[in-house]
């Protein structure tokens, strides 16, 4: 190619991403041998039919589910979002690690919403992550409406995996869904009330009628994500048994499994061999730890054969807490196997290192102006009128305080209100316990990370529940469930600078106010350590007050 037809080819690409609203100093901040992938998603309202009957839902260029997204790691993701809804919108990417960058994390606390009628450009750079995840709205509980999409990012050609390339890659996303509209949902939270049981579980945005077609004798791949509020599922294939091979971005132990429990927000990858008879198949999808159990169906069928299918539509498994947690202590790390990068998955010898700081973290529930909310450690999340990550980049004060949110659970019954920060040091090595007091499962996710799940009991956690703990070859995930009346414990290493998001992934909850930030601060300014502000970036609240005084 001539040196003229490198320089068109160069500048036809910059425009595209002017066009975008994608700035060009954004080059140089990511390798320049990294390929780009550009989407361009429109977000409207339109009618659903989930259930058999009409719905208002929210979706992406027509389609609900939204599209999913197939990337390659290292690839550079630009997300043109047009908003054409009547409200703000965001959306996030969970666990998508975004290094040192949570400005374009997706979550109220580091990111201005798109106001109505106005786009906005993501610059995302799935740097050094395989595997499998899940985009979905943040904000005033849209993800009941929709919006919501796989994400599946594959290793470069160069680094091996674990297992021969399958017939084909599916993402099925499963979750609980209701009949009533977000907004109907939303009020009734605002009104301080708890919202109802779901009414079914949707697989692929349907509760039945969804069908897989494979071909007898090849094996495929399934990345099953729960996209739901916040029930527990179990994941079933009549007659078939479901290999594990991957969790939210690490190479596990190859493990079969007759189903598997999915809790929500999280992310598994299996292999599943057509190898039966050839005919069709339930996948039943149920609920677990609920006091009704919901089951919807999808069909495997394989080609070319009979359509009548076996027996009775599977049940999940007994709902004793035990048959989960015992599995849930089987996935562990692959080390034989590489990741991203090509050095050994496992090499990060995790349990040699010093712990600097144990938080304890405990649930709340009560009453507050009579009306219901939720916490962690007796603070109740309220958002400030300013992102925080921009109120720490412009020095505003009075949008937060560092420290609001206490290392272990408060002795007062009482919840308060506050914008929950909790400060930590960059480097620092957590070990964070999730207490769980209460007769439901939760599920807790950690923006911006992946953490090491190294134990989880019933009862209640003591110093001497880490005799227990597994040191060698703990999954790295960035969700994890703690059963009712139990306890998980994690570590984590606070790599990434910047302002994340740790949530309950119950959404209701979350939405009244399970959740805080954890500042990971360093005194450096260098790029090494955090990425500067998109120059495309939204302003709202005081920071856009700023940007116009400054102007």
């Amino acid at each position: 190619m001539s040196v003229g037809a490198i320089k068109t080819c160069r500048n036809l690409f910059i425009l595209l991403l002017l066009l975008l609203g994608v700035s060009t100093s954004y080059l140089s901040t990511v390798g320049a041998e990294d390929p780009y992938k550009f989407f361009d998603w429109t977000i409207t309202y339109g009618d659903i039919y989930p259930l058999g009957v009409r719905q208002k839902g929210i979706l992406i260029n027509g389609q609900f589910p939204g599209p999913n997204i197939d990337a390659v790691t290292n690839d550079n993701l630009i997300i043109n979002v047009r908003n054409h809804l009547h409200e703000p919108f965001l959306l996030t990417w969970n666990g998508i690690q975004q290094r040192k960058n949570s400005y374009v994390d997706g979550v109220y606390g580091t990111t201005c919403p798109i106001p109505p009628g106005q786009n906005y450009t993501y610059k995302l750079h799935v740097k050094d992550q395989i595997g499998t995840f899940y985009y979905s709205p943040s904000l005033a509980f849209h993800k009941a409406a929709g919006a919501f999409g796989g994400i599946k990012i594959l290793s470069r050609s160069l680094i091996p995996v674990p297992f021969p390339n399958p017939a084909d890659d599916i993402h099925i996303l499963i979750g609980d869904w209701y009949r009533a509209s977000y907004k109907e949902l939303r009020a009734k939270l605002d009104r301080g009330h708890k919202l109802p049981s779901p009414h079914a579980v949707l697989i692929n945005g349907r509760k039945k009628g969804t069908t897989l077609t494979f071909e007898h004798g090849k094996t495929y791949r399934l990345r099953i994500s729960n996209v739901g509020l916040q029930n527990s599922l179990n994941f079933h294939i009549q007659g078939h048994k479901m290999k594990l091979v991957e969790v939210e971005g690490t190479h596990t132990v190859q493990t079969y499994y007759s189903s598997l429990d999915i809790h929500a927000g999280q992310s598994y990858s299996v292999l599943v061999t057509a190898n039966r008879k050839p005919r069709s198949y339930y996948i039943a999808v149920s609920t677990r730890f609920s006091e009704r159990v919901l089951t919807s169906t999808a069909i495997l069928h394989y080609r070319n054969s009979e359509s009548k299918r076996l027996g009775g539509i599977p049940h999940a498994p007994t709902t004793t807490i035990a048959w989960s947690m015992n599995q849930a202590r089987s996935i562990r790390t692959n080390l034989t196997a590489s990741g991203p990068r090509p050095n050994p998955q496992g090499s990060f010898r995790y349990g040699q290192i010093k712990i600097s700081r144990t938080i304890i973290l405990k649930s709340s529930s009560g009453l507050v102006h009579g009306k219901q909310r939720y916490g962690v450690n007796g603070v109740s999340f309220i958002p400030a009128d300013t992102p925080l990550k921009l109120a720490d980049q412009f020095n505003i004060k009075g949008v937060f305080r560092v420290g609001t949110i206490p290392d272990k659970p408060e002795s007062s019954k009482n919840l308060r209100l506050a914008t929950a920060v909790m400060g930590a040091d960059y480097h620092d090595f957590l070990e964070i316990v999730f207490q769980n007091r209460e007769k439901i499962l939760q599920t807790w996710h950690i923006d911006g990370y992946s953490f090491f799940v190294v134990g989880m009991d019933q009862g209640k956690w003591t110093p001497t529940s880490r005799n227990g703990y597994n040191l060698i070859d703990a999954v790295p995930r960035s969700t994890v469930q703690v059963y009712p009346r139990s306890w998980t414990a994690i570590y984590i290493s606070l790599d990434n600078v910047g302002m994340w998001n740790i949530r309950t992934e119950n959404w209701a909850r979350q939405y009244l106010g399970e959740q805080f930030y954890l500042r990971v601060y360093t005194s450096s300014k260098s790029t090494r350590d955090e990425l500067p502000i998109p120059k495309n970036a939204l302003l709202c609240g005081k920071a856009k007050l700023i940007n116009n005084i400054s102007a």
